[in-house]
């Protein structure tokens, strides 16, 4: 049967209908996994941690190595000041934006001063004795930048609290921990002295039990 170039043939809606629900109900995919993966907890050492300040900042180090010394950028992200919940020590830690990358891991100490950057008033110059940043530890000259001057103030007023915390909360600083170690010292010391006693008192009762089985057998001679 010819067609004019004219004639249009309108599909019937009960046709449509019957090849949509077929090609609803002959194909439907379902893709199983191969394998399945447990659930892995992802740990950050934060965990026994309270977060005591969480504020962005620009980090930079100090590289007295390069000709001539400069400072180098070492990442922008969330800066954490955090303290244990049982030895209530404290420490900075930084991560990088994006990639999490820890820019920053040390310890605070009641010696530690922050100095005003001489050319901004939003950032501070510190120096510390072990930065864990790069798995090993480092002496680093640090500088810390905030977007703004009370974000800056901030930072200082939780960085002496922390200073203060130390010194009143935690045992290797405010003495206690020395207090402590000389007790468990003076324990030893009295417990090896009870020792050497009870062995001495050993060695005189089998001396006296010889000497008296030398007596009775001399008798029976």
């Amino acid at each position: 049967m010819r067609m004019s170039e004219g004639e249009i043939i309108e599909a019937s809606p009960e046709k449509d209908r019957r090849q949509s629900e077929g090609s609803d109900t002959e194909f439907d995919p379902q893709f199983k996994p191969i394998i399945t993966l447990p659930e892995v907890e992802v740990t950050t050492n934060e965990e026994n941690e309270t977060v005591l300040l969480n504020i962005r900042a620009k980090l930079y180090r100090f590289d007295s190595v390069s000709e001539p010394p400069e400072w180098k950028e070492r990442g922008t992200g969330e800066l954490k000041l955090l303290k244990h919940n049982e030895a209530s020590s404290m420490r900075i830690v930084m991560r990088r934006d994006k990639t999490l990358k820890v820019c920053a891991n040390h310890f605070i100490t009641p010696w530690m001063e922050l100095k005003p950057s001489a050319g901004s008033e939003k950032a501070f110059v510190y120096t510390v004795l072990a930065d864990f940043a790069d798995e090993r530890p480092k002496s680093e000259c640090l500088a810390v930048k905030f977007a703004t001057i009370e974000n800056a103030l901030l930072f200082k007023k939780k960085f002496e609290e922390a200073k203060e915390i130390l010194t009143t909360e935690c045992d290797l600083y405010n003495g206690k921990g020395d207090q402590e170690n000389e007790a468990a010292e003076e324990c030893e010391n009295v417990s090896v002295n009870k020792s050497k006693d009870e062995s001495e008192d050993e060695e005189c009762n089998e001396v006296t039990q010889k000497i008296s089985e030398l007596e009775v057998s001399a008798n029976k001679n």
